[in-house]
C-alpha cells in the first residue's frame, strides 16, 4: 500500500463485502476466477457520476468481452443506489459503502474523510484479486473511457 492506502500494483486488493441494489452481499474474494473492476464514485444522481456510468453502461460490452466483471461502489444507502440503476437502466452491480460508512473506500484508499464520500478511485484486478491497474483522479475529473479499455486489454484477454 501507499502511504495514501491506495493498494499498489502486483498486491492482493482489499477484502471487500457490500449489498447490492437488492440487499445481497458481494464479496470480493467468492469472485475470484473472475477479473473484477472496482469502480468507486462520489454521488448517485450527480452530474460528473452520472455521466462516467451511463458511460459505462453503454460500453459494458468492452468489460463483458474480457470477462470482467464490473463494480461500482458508493457510500450512498443501497435504496439511493437501487432508484438511480432502474432510471439509468444500469446493467452493471451498484454497491452500497453506506455502513459501516466508507469501509471498503478507505481499504482501497479512495475515502474522502472531510466530505465523507468515496474519491473517483478505479481498480482493475486480475482473476486472482491482484491489482493490475489502478486510477485515482481529482475531484470533478472524470475518468476517460479509454484508460479502462487500455487497462481491459492488459489483461491479455
Amino acid at each position: 500500500m501507499t502511504a495514501a492506502g491506495v493498494p499498489l500494483l502486483g498486491t492482493r486488493a482489499p477484502e471487500l463485502t457490500l449489498p447490492d441494489t437488492h440487499g445481497t452481499p458481494v464479496q470480493l474474494s467468492q469472485l475470484r476466477g473472475t477479473p473484477v473492476a472496482v469502480v468507486f464514485f462520489p454521488f448517485a444522481f450527480s452530474g460528473i457520476c452520472t455521466g462516467e456510468l451511463c458511460e459505462l453502461r453503454d460500453n459494458v460490452a468492452a468489460f463483458d468481452d474480457a470477462g470482467v466483471r464490473l463494480l461500482a461502489v458508493s457510500c450512498d444507502p443501497m435504496f439511493t443506489l437501487r432508484a438511480w440503476s432502474e432510471q439509468e437502466g444500469y446493467t452493471f452491480d451498484l454497491l452500497s459503502d453506506f455502513w459501516p460508512h466508507g469501509a471498503a473506500a478507505r481499504a482501497f484508499g479512495v475515502f474522502d474523510e472531510t466530505t465523507g464520500h468515496a474519491l473517483r478511485g478505479s481498480f482493475l484486478l486480475d482473476a486472482d484479486g491482484v491489482v493490475r491497474w489502478s486510477v485515482v483522479n481529482p475531484r470533478g475529473q472524470a475518468r476517460p473511457l479509454a484508460a479502462y479499455r487500455e487497462a481491459l486489454a492488459t489483461l491479455g484477454v
